[in-house]
C-alpha cells in the first residue's frame, strides 16, 4: 500500500493514508460528475464507495461521461463505474446500487460523506433531507453550459432551494464536468483526511463572453 499511495503519503504521512481506509461514502449519480468523482477519488484509499444510479449508459452520454466507451450503451452506470475502481485500486472496496437515491436511502447504510453528482433538483432536495436526518454533511455540485457550482453543505438553509421541481436544462461543455468533479473530489478528500475545509459556502464559476474564467464566492445562511 505504501508504494500505491507513495505521492499521497509524501502529502499526509502514513497515518492519514490509515485514516481514509476507515472511511466510507456514497456518490449520487454515476454518470457525468459520478464518473469524473470515481476516478478523482476511487484510486485515492477511502475504504468503501458506495455508487447509486438506476441509469444505463446512453450514445450521447460517452463524450462527457468519462467512465464510458463505445459499446457500453445499455449496462448499468453504477456497476461500470465500480468495477473500474476496483480495477485501479485493490485497496477500495465498490459497491454499486441499481436503483434510485429513495430506494438507496432505506438501505441505512451509514457513510461518513454524500456526494452529490446528480442531474436534478428533485434528488438533490431528497439528498439534503436525508442528510439532515443523518447528520451528515454533504458536496453539491452542478454544471451548465460553460458554468458549475459547487458547495460543501454543514449546516445551511439554502439548501431549500433545491425544492424547486422543474427546471430546462441547456446543453453542456465537457471539460465543466470534471472541472467541477475535481472541486468536489478535493472538498471530499479533504475533510475525509480530516483537513479544514470551507463549509456552507457557494463557489460559482463560469466563463464570460471573453472567455475569463470567473470565480464568485457567498455566503450561505446557517439553519
Amino acid at each position: 500500500m505504501i508504494k500505491y499511495f507513495n505521492r499521497q503519503i509524501q502529502l499526509w504521512g502514513e497515518d492519514t493514508q490509515e485514516l481514509l481506509q476507515t472511511k466510507k461514502i456514497v456518490i449520487v449519480g454515476a454518470g457525468g460528475l459520478g464518473s469524473s468523482l470515481a476516478f478523482a477519488l476511487g484510486a485515492s484509499g477511502i475504504g468503501e464507495i458506495h455508487i447509486v444510479d438506476f441509469d444505463e449508459v446512453s450514445l450521447h452520454n460517452i463524450h462527457r461521461q468519462i467512465a464510458f466507451k463505445m459499446g457500453d450503451e445499455g449496462k448499468n452506470k453504477a456497476l461500470i463505474n465500480a468495477e473500474i475502481i476496483e480495477q485501479r485500486c485493490p485497496y477500495v472496496k465498490s459497491i454499486a446500487h441499481e436503483c434510485n437515491f429513495d430506494e438507496f436511502s432505506k438501505k441505512n447504510i451509514e457513510v461518513d460523506l454524500i456526494i452529490d453528482a446528480t442531474d436534478n433538483l428533485q434528488t438533490r432536495a431528497e439528498i439534503d433531507n436525508y442528510a439532515k436526518s443523518k447528520n451528515r454533511p454533504w458536496v453539491y455540485g452542478s454544471v451548465e453550459a460553460f458554468h458549475g457550482q459547487v458547495c460543501f453543505f454543514e449546516n445551511s438553509l439554502f439548501t431549500d432551494a433545491f425544492k424547486i421541481t422543474s427546471q430546462t436544462p441547456a446543453g453542456i461543455a465537457a471539460p465543466i464536468v470534471m472541472h467541477i468533479a475535481s472541486l468536489q473530489a478535493n472538498f471530499a478528500l479533504r475533510f475525509l483526511a480530516g483537513l479544514s475545509v470551507q463549509k456552507d459556502k457557494l463557489y460559482y464559476l463560469f466563463f464570460n463572453n471573453d472567455g475569463e474564467l470567473v470565480t464568485q464566492k457567498f455566503g450561505l445562511p446557517k439553519g
